[in-house]
């Protein structure tokens, strides 16, 4: 572990995204970057040059400015790469306005998961208003028969208005608006079929290539009496498609632990890496052979990608395992550290936003927690039986994959399967049988060559994994849900695991030390949250379709409602509390700290001769005269939830700024929280 840390392309690599993470998260200035850039670079090379000549005085300032360069490498790409910062983009064009109907034509790029109500597309921007631009958006077109007409690649003319993605209006839920930033997608439009004009001719990309290749695909397997479920799965497995996937069925796969297998990885392309290793191994006897099967298996493998939609996993694998092919085929098999930093650094050099793709970092640590701990493991017990020892292989690399990926899982997603090594031991061992038959099933389909016995059983097969996994996932009391871990406390348990591994590899004193250090540190973090959570306190009005308010004090949480819905959970996990109170109760009025809350519902009804309410909250669209309340009570503040209609907000809003009250609209600004 202390030597993979010595290795120069780590610690490059590790400033790379220091410098990433700094230009995500502050406003550079691109000329200042520029000039940054050009003095950084002429204070290496003098550094350089000082170091070459007196190498004893200046080598660990040339270091320092290898890093610096790294960093500002970091910043500069992620400036230079975000869309938001080139003149051409639609936002910076002087006939853009926000909720403003404007011409547009848009190219579909990629199909996303539909709701109940949109068929959902990832765009970019041609032009608007006649001026070409660039830029993603997120489209929205309502369900109809149109569906069926649109495919990426296709240009559609538009005039509509360009929303904002709505921002997260309560607490700890999730943040759909900041998902989408990560991926440089900032607006939205709403479609349906008598707003489109679907343009005749349109420019085939790579993108409308491989989708017409998977939509031939599904077609030739339909034809093959392919159903839904499968067809799905199929999808998923070999194509990188999850989209058709039911809900239940990824339910399924993520409370049995196994949901990366429905995810195209390190682990299929290993698969279809070994296959193209055996098929192409008949071109070594020629001239130059070794050279033309490795072009051969880079293009395929990378063709596969393209297939797959060049998802963050899959372009992480592909470009390591493409550096491990031209190593094999050159006969110079390199480090598999080596190959894993290198990939990273490239990946994160031409496309600086998977740094922040949960799949991208859950993707790597699985990887290097698999060849960092799983010698360890596995030396643990050797056995001189074949199936036993295999079956011993392959538990550790499972127990590995989870001990990294467990800490940022449970950050990311609260809970934990504790069946994972049950799902991956009757799975796992048959996954490169099914990839493989998998590809023959596409190739004979696509060939109208598919004997329909091999149709009928490869689908019982994949039938066969699915009743598997539900069977799996079906022990409930296995699955722990609803845990809540900080950053900090995810750094403590990843440093305290670390740790612990390098005492167990050698027993030192100093490594006791540390290990029992890092158990504190951990200690100290739980200490310190669980004080800090008991001395806050807190009156929540959400922003939902159901009223909700959250009266907190410190662990102790009430919810009075009248429907649990997932925005309590999200909250109750949030704050680390796993234990609240939700009541359904008619009472009106509250006391906060120095405040008096009135609650006024669809009834109407208020009475305050006893006490005048500082803070009115109106939910369910009552019918009030709004300016006789406020002249009658003169209250601090007028909150309306998210059960009002909107043209009530409107009116209300109006209203206050009549009266000089200030007004907060849950469904604008968010849930309000009076702490």
């Amino acid at each position: 572990m202390i030597k993979f840390l010595k290795f120069v392309p780590i610690q490059i690599t590790f400033f790379l995204i220091i410098g990433i993470l700094i230009g995500n998260y502050f406003a550079i200035n691109v000329v200042q970057l520029m000039f940054v850039c050009c003095t950084v670079i002429l204070l290496l090379v003098v550094s350089n040059f000082l170091a070459n000549k007196y190498l004893k005085y200046f080598n660990s300032l040339f270091t320092s400015f290898v890093f610096l360069t790294s960093v500002i490498i970091g910043i500069s790409t992620i400036t230079f790469q975000n869309d938001l910062n080139t003149t051409k983009h639609y936002s910076n064009q002087e006939n853009f306005k926000m909720d403003v109907p404007v011409k547009s034509i848009l190219k579909l790029r990629k199909e996303l998961k539909s709701n109940t109500n949109y068929n959902k597309y990832e765009a970019i921007v041609v032009e608007i208003d006649e001026v070409n631009t660039v830029g993603k958006i997120l489209v929205n077109i309502k369900k109809d028969n149109f569906k069926n007409l649109l495919f990426v690649d296709d240009e559609l003319l538009v005039k509509t208005e360009f929303r904002a993605i709505p921002k997260q209006l309560n607490p700890y839920g999730f943040d759909y608006k900041k998902y989408l930033k990560n991926q440089q997608i900032h607006h939205q439009v709403y479609l349906n079929n008598s707003s489109i004009l679907k343009l005749p001719k349109q420019s085939k990309t790579i993108y409308g290539i491989a989708a017409s290749i998977r939509k031939s695909i599904n077609q030739s397997l339909i034809k093959n009496g392919f159903k839904e479920n499968e067809l799905a799965l199929i999808n998923a497995l070999l194509l990188g498609q999850r989209q058709t996937i039911s809900e239940d069925l990824l339910d399924s796969y993520k409370d049995a632990g196994a949901i990366h297998i429905l995810a195209v990885s390190g682990l299929h392309i290993g698969v279809i890496l070994l296959l193209l290793l055996f098929l192409f191994k008949g071109l070594h006897q020629f001239k130059y052979g070794k050279l033309i099967a490795t072009i051969f298996i880079i293009s395929l493998l990378w063709f596969y990608a393209l297939l797959a939609g060049l998802s963050a996993s899959v372009v992480r694998a592909v470009t390591m395992f493409s550096a491990l092919s031209i190593g094999l085929q050159l006969n110079k098999p390199s480090n598999i550290y080596n190959n894993l930093v290198i990939s990273m650094f490239f990946l994160l050099l031409f496309h600086p936003f998977y740094l922040f793709e949960v799949g991208f970092q859950l993707s790597y640590l699985a990887v290097f927690s698999i060849v960092w701990i799983q010698p360890k493991f596995y030396n643990l017990w050797i056995s001189e039986i074949w199936f036993f020892r295999k079956s011993w292989q392959l538990f550790t690399v499972s127990l590995a994959a989870q001990f990294g990926i467990l800490p940022l899982s449970l950050f990311y997603f609260h809970q934990f399967p504790g069946l994972f090594f049950v799902a991956n031991m009757l799975i796992i061992p048959f996954l490169g049988f099914i990839l493989i038959a998998g590809i023959v099933v596409i190739i004979l389909s696509l060939s109208n060559l598919l004997p329909q016995f091999l149709a009928i059983f490869y689908e019982y097969v994949l039938k066969l994994m699915n009743e598997i996994i539900t069977w799996v996932s079906g022990f409930e009391s296995f699955v722990i849900r609803n845990i809540s871990i900080s950053v900090l406390a995810m750094i403590g348990i990843y440093l305290c695991v670390s740790f612990a591994l390098k005492w167990f590899e050698k027993r030192t004193f100093q490594r006791l030390i540390l290990f029992l250090s890092t158990i504190i540190f951990l200690q100290s973090i739980y200490f310190f949250e669980k004080y800090q959570r008991q001395s806050e306190k807190e009156f929540i009005v959400f922003n939902t379709k159901e009223s909700i308010i959250a009266i907190r004090k410190g662990e102790e949480v009430e919810f009075i409602t009248s429907k649990a819905v997932n925005t309590i959970n999200d909250y109750a996990i949030g704050i680390g509390v796993k234990n609240y109170k939700i009541s359904e109760t008619n009472k009106k009025l509250f006391h906060f700290k120095n405040e008096t809350i009135l609650v006024v519902d669809s009834l109407g009804f208020y009475n305050f001769n006893s006490v005048k309410p500082s803070i009115i909250l109106l939910q369910q669209s009552p019918k009030i005269n709004l300016n006789r309340l406020i002249k009658n009570v003169k209250p601090k503040l007028i909150i309306a939830d998210g059960t009002n209609y909107k043209s009530y907000l409107k009116r209300w809003k109006n209203t206050c700024i009549k009266n000089k009250t200030p007004f907060y609209s849950t469904s604008q600004k968010g849930a309000y929280i009076l702490k």
